[in-house]
């Protein structure tokens, strides 16, 4: 089963941004598009069997599992990852959206219009992103044209701790959500390069949630956040340069 392509370019800290080229040694850094050390990568556990809804439960950073899980939907086809996951951040934080064929005097965010917003086709095309899936730095700026505030983190240039720092305050924070890029291999899933939005962190397990925009493939599930780290730190092999983590936040004028 194909599965699209991601890369990352930049890696933004702070108010500033700089870019930075992957290289051996950093942390997460793998050559090729390999697994990630699968030592790393504990089985995750699937948000519903119990053990998984006692994480939900007991999670002390969530504030975005619910609109996010309220709004979430799955990819249109095996390459829109990128485009159901950042349909799924437009309508859980409210940004306005245009009418819906189909449902008169009510506008939302489709994995069609989407691609019809601002912007156009500057940083994306449906046509293309069909065939080739889409990379981190594209989705960055196609999330910027409709209007979102965007943070690009490089992984081969996050620490591990900062990276539990950016999960600790985001998934605190109502008002911005996490998405990431990684390579399933590193979180003992079978693919390639995949993207989907990140739920809620338990620091006490130390687990991620992800919610799989390709919920016919996997279920939502808690990683091991060091494994998850790992993975984002993977080179993909068409960019030569690692995945990583856009932090989106919309600020209504």
């Amino acid at each position: 089963m194909p599965s699209p392509r991601c890369k990352a370019w930049g890696l933004l800290v702070g108010a500033s941004l700089q870019v930075f080229v992957g290289s051996a040694g950093q942390p997460g850094f793998s050559q090729g598009q390999g697994a990630a050390p699968q030592a790393m990568a504990a089985t995750p556990i699937p948000l519903r069997e119990p053990a998984g809804q006692k994480l939900l439960l007991g999670s002390d950073a969530r504030a975005d599992y619910g609109p996010l899980s309220q709004d979430f939907e799955t990819q249109a086809n095996l390459s829109y990852c990128g485009a159901a996951s950042l349909v799924v951040v437009l309508n859980s934080l409210g940004v306005p959206a245009p009418p819906v064929p189909g449902y008169p005097g009510y506008r939302f965010w489709t994995q069609e219009n989407v691609f019809g917003g601002p912007g156009g086709g500057r940083f994306v095309r449906a046509e293309r992103v069909r065939r080739e899936g889409m990379t981190l730095a594209q989705l960055h700026g196609w999330s910027g044209d409709h209007g979102l505030v965007v943070r690009r983190f490089q992984g081969d240039q996050l620490s591990l701790e900062q990276f539990r720092q950016l999960l600790r305050e985001g998934l605190s924070d109502p008002q911005d959500r996490l998405v990431v890029n990684y390579l399933r291999t590193g979180i003992a899933q079978q693919g390639g390069g995949h993207i989907s939005p990140i739920a809620a962190y338990d620091s006490r397990s130390d687990r991620v949630l992800l919610l799989d925009v390709a919920r016919y493939r996997y279920p939502s599930v808690w990683v091991k956040t060091e494994a998850l780290w790992r993975s984002m730190g993977a080179v993909d092999r068409s960019s030569g340069q690692s995945r990583g983590l856009l932090s989106m936040s919309w600020n209504p004028k």
